[in-house]
């Protein structure tokens, strides 16, 4: 393997993603000044008071973390084209995520009111311990994923700090190194056999104290908090927007740049089967590895197709169009949308076969090969891409979180009787404290990014997939089929990624999927997200039909003619 050489970010680079964050933090003020004219603190702070327009409900629905332009390069370049297939569900994104329940998670929104995604269970089914159990699931799913973006966040920072800043610092480490600046960003970022077990102490603790990583995670918490507390949906969906059309032109920058700098495809795709040593690179299933066998193919069109539409953030994007004719012209902006983003980085990664030849960390491929072709200015503008991607999604998930902890605890048990400002006041502080912790927590993060992406969405569309679905379409559904529903698909989830981390301890590899200590079991070669629906539709289902039907109104409320929203309720 080639010794990584030592990348090279000029002040150039860094004061581009200082404009690009100045610019984020003015849409999170002006978000402000806009929502204090709106009506309603709660309606305007955590849904854009349900205004949101097609562009918008397009480009915030796109599910971009730092796992896109991190983790899933690192994939790309370490095991072929067969990432495609890996990634080819997002194409159908649009269709099942808006076109399937888009429509009716609106229309039930507005008919109980509900602001926050326990909101909507609860009063879509009368059941407050189905409200509490979706609070503790989504604090639960969505910090330990919050944790893995504010450490991408601060490494890319990181990364991008001039050398003058080092030195200020007293880094210990020199500070140009691509092994130091990214370490351990990917799933599958590393060469050595998985049957070793890994440990992250080591990593973490020299992460800790890494005063340039810690300089840059302090950075990134203060911004992304700043304009999401102080702007609130609003902020979240602006700089949303802003964010995703900045990584729509990094990426369109990077490819011509990739191509002409690898000498074609072909090139990238002889130079990966060369240095692998296995024609899989090209024909998949992935190159040394059986890394996505058909099992796991049909596991992830599950994972990114189907499951998607039991993420928080979108089913609570879902509560917040305008109307029908938004989510019509929705589909379409984020079909295309996703072409842009996704296909483009296939491309781009199988050349960087040919530019950046057996990296021995694949993790570092997205900001190594943009430092190597772009000048310093373009460099800042392409890297903001990935920044973008993990600021829209720690701002969205900090606001659901936020949103949990005022609206269903503070509000609901803690506070009933609370006024207008009392609750505006509770909001931002707990949206800061919220990301506080996180900040605190990522300075001793885990070591992989994309697997803790994978495992997050897993459970949260176990727990909440089923209980939408059969909130929006069944009748029969009822308050304690919902909480078997949502605690089988937790457990089966949590219990199968348990057994997997046991036995990679032990040194037992599976030989499928991206391997590590934190790969799970993959019953019969199925990932934990089949396994996790499934059980949790049955259980949904088998208890719903074993318990007493819901109530006659509440069943008319729901189903029948459009009738007015109710009045929001303050316990």
């Amino acid at each position: 393997m080639n010794s990584p050489e030592p990348v090279q970010a000029e002040l150039a680079t860094f004061l581009a993603l200082v404009i690009f964050m100045v610019i984020s933090l003015g849409l999170g003020i002006v978000a402000n000044m806009v929502g204090r004219v709106q009506s309603g603190f709660l309606k305007s702070y955590f849904l854009g008071n349900r205004s949101l327009g097609a562009f918008a409900v397009a480009l915030t629905a796109a599910v971009m973390s730092g796992g896109t332009f991190m983790g899933f390069p690192s994939l790309v370049y370490k095991f072929g084209w067969v990432v495609g297939l890996w990634i080819c569900s997002y194409m159908v994104i649009p269709v099942t995520v808006l076109g399937v329940l888009g429509k009716r998670i609106g229309q039930l929104a507005r008919r109980t009111g509900a602001i926050t995604l326990p909101d909507f269970f609860r009063e879509r089914f009368e059941s407050p311990m189905l409200g509490l159990i979706t609070s503790l699931l989504v604090l639960f799913f969505l910090t330990s994923n919050l944790i893995a973006q504010f450490k991408a966040g601060g490494l890319i920072l990181k990364l991008v700090l001039p050398q003058s800043v080092h030195q200020i610092i007293g880094t210990n480490e020199p500070p140009k190194t691509a092994d130091e600046k990214i370490g351990g960003l990917a799933a599958a970022s590393a060469d050595e056999p998985v049957s070793k077990p890994v440990t992250s102490q080591k990593s973490t603790a020299n992460t800790f104290r890494d005063r340039a990583y810690v300089l840059g995670l302090v950075i990134f918490s203060v911004t992304v908090i700043f304009y999401t507390a102080y702007g609130g949906f609003l902020a979240a969906i602006w700089t949303d927007v802003f964010q995703s059309l900045v990584m729509a032109v990094g990426v369109m920058i990077l490819f011509p740049l990739a191509m002409n700098a690898a000498g074609g495809i072909n090139a990238g795709t002889l130079a990966g089967i060369a240095q692998t040593g296995d024609d899989s690179f090209a024909f998949g299933p992935g190159a040394g590895r059986a890394f996505h066998p058909l099992s796991l193919a049909i596991s992830f069109f599950v994972m990114w197709a189907i499951s998607a539409m039991g993420q928080p953030s979108t089913l609570v994007r879902l509560m917040a169009f305008r109307d029908t004719k938004t989510l019509r012209w929705s589909i379409i902006y984020l079909t295309i949308y996703n072409l842009l983003i996704y296909v483009p980085l296939i491309f781009i990664f199988i050349c960087a076969r040919q530019i950046l030849p057996n990296l021995t960390r694949t993790d570092e491929v997205m900001p190594r090969l943009v430092i190597t072709l772009a000048n310093p200015y373009v460099a800042g503008l392409i890297l903001a891409a990935p920044f973008g991607a993990v600021m829209s999604t720690v701002s969205g998930w900090l606001l659901i979180i936020s949103s949990g902890l005022v609206r269903d605890l503070y509000q609901r048990f803690l506070n009933p009787q609370a006024t207008e400002k009392e609750i505006e006041r509770a909001s931002y502080m707990g949206t800061v404290f919220v990301g506080v912790l996180v900040c605190i927590l990522a300075l001793n993060p885990p070591e992989y990014l994309q697997l803790v992406v994978v495992f997050s969405s897993s459970g949260m569309a176990a727990s909440f997939l089923a209980p939408a679905a059969y909130g929006a379409f069944w009748r029969r559904a009822n308050g304690l089929g919902m909480i078997a529903s949502m605690v089988t698909g937790a457990g089966v989830t949590l219990a199968l990624y348990a057994v997997g981390m046991v036995w990679a301890s032990s040194g037992y590899d599976s030989g499928i999927g991206a391997g590590g200590a934190f790969a799970p079991y993959y019953l019969l070669g199925y990932d934990p997200c089949v396994w996790g629906i499934s059980s949790s539709f049955m259980a949904g289902a088998i208890v719903s039909l074993l318990t007493p039907a819901p109530r006659g109104e509440l069943v008319e409320r729901m189903f029948g003619l459009d009738t007015p929203a109710p009045a929001l309720k303050s316990a």
